[in-house]
């Protein structure tokens, strides 16, 4: 069967792979070297040197291009090497529009490191797509996409924000780590990228680092493949090993964080000493529908606020949890709990943290995998 008939749950198994050349392995070999023997100069069979490509590398994009219903698939070091070679796409002057309430470590690249180079950053509430049309010109060069968006959920149209771009020569790239292609595929609503941080939910066990990208147009993906063997900010064998493992069960392990992310926001929904939760599966969610629409379930991702909490009740609750761990990162079988404005938001600074909705005693939960009357029994004890 040809690999493009294949449902999404074979894909994660089969999906771009084969047995290896060599001795036949199921399991793509760990090929631990840095360089490769070559008859002549020129003279190789594909690989030259590890940084340019790597067999075990190569397994992995195949397995990014094929769930995401990409053509092209490219590993980096971590999520955020991935986005920075999205960046070097641009030119001092290019404009990028992207979502207000996003990653702290994307808006610390955005703003701290390439603004310098005369890359021109809006930061826009994109829930509706007019906010969005009304930023754009003759110099928005890229837009930049998360949905659900982190940590407050929100959830972006990803077919109405690519219908923006259409003859505009403007590039529209979705951060898809937190839905990831288990719940959506935005290559097939309109975006021309899809990045990663594999480090979560593709890897899934908390063991790795390793960011993706995936796209289908050729021209675009050599202009990828160029920036990531240039600056070289690629995964070693193991870690790609590691991931492209872990992508084997993310249709299992997906449907579980969705279970238990579902049992979670209702049962902090229903508490009376809880204020609000942010769970797009709420039918009074902003933009519900929206995510109905372009996304199979709701994910294992929460954040919720206690109700009349400081800071210092919303730090007293995380230290009192035992089975959710406080860790920076998520997606992991593991579930984690987060304070996003003391974590990975610290970054960004108070008064847009307050703008986006990132109040002090926020809270933010990756619903793991582990059995879920534990999990509500450990957020009844810290919550009390």
């Amino acid at each position: 069967m040809a690999a493009k008939e294949l449902k999404f749950n074979t894909k994660t198994i089969h999906g771009g792979q084969k047995p290896d050349e060599a001795y036949g392995a199921v399991m793509p070999p760990i090929y631990q070297t840095s360089t490769y023997a070559q008859t002549t100069p020129g003279g190789h069979n594909g690989y030259e040197y590890s940084r340019s490509a790597n067999p075990t590398r190569t397994a992995l994009e195949d397995s990014l291009a094929s769930i995401e219903c990409g053509t092209y698939g490219l590993a980096f070091g971590s999520g955020m090497a991935a986005i920075d070679a999205v960046l070097k796409l641009l030119e001092p002057g290019d404009e990028v529009i992207s979502t207000n309430d996003l990653y702290g470590g994307s808006y610390r690249i955005f703003k701290r490191v390439f603004e310098k180079f005369g890359i021109v950053f809006h930061f826009v509430g994109m829930q509706g797509a007019d906010a969005v049309k009304e930023k754009i010109n003759s110099k928005t060069k890229l837009i930049w996409v998360e949905t659900p968006t982190n940590p407050m959920m929100n959830i972006i149209d990803i077919k109405a924000i690519s219908a923006l771009t259409i003859g505009n020569d403007i590039l529209l790239a979705v951060d898809n780590t937190f839905a990831t292609p288990y719940l959506q595929q935005p290559l097939n609503l309109g975006a021309d990228i899809v990045m990663h941080s594999a480090t979560k939910y593709l890897g899934g066990h908390s063991d790795s680092v390793v960011g993706g990208l995936v796209v289908k147009d050729k021209e675009l993906a050599n202009r990828l493949y160029f920036i990531q063997n240039a600056s070289g900010a690629v995964c070693g064998p193991m870690d790609s090993f590691l991931v492209l493992r872990g992508i084997k069960t993310l249709h299992v392990r997906m449907q579980r964080h969705c279970e238990n992310g579902r049992a979670i926001a209702e049962y902090l929904n229903n508490n009376p000493k809880i204020e609000k939760v942010y769970w797009p599966g709420f039918e009074d969610h902003p933009n519900h529908m929206v995510a109905k629409e372009q996304m199979k379930d709701f994910g294992g991702m929460i954040s919720f606020v206690p109700k009349g909490s400081t800071y210092e009740e919303a730090i007293k609750i995380v230290e009192k949890l035992r089975v959710f761990t406080l860790a920076e990162s998520l997606g992991g079988v593991e579930s984690l709990v987060g304070h996003p404005a003391s974590m990975s938001h610290a970054s960004i600074p108070k008064k847009d943290r307050l703008k986006s909705g990132i109040v002090d005693d926020l809270i933010r939960l990756s619903v793991g995998i582990e059995d879920i009357d534990d999990l509500i029994a450990d957020l009844d004890q810290a919550i009390a």
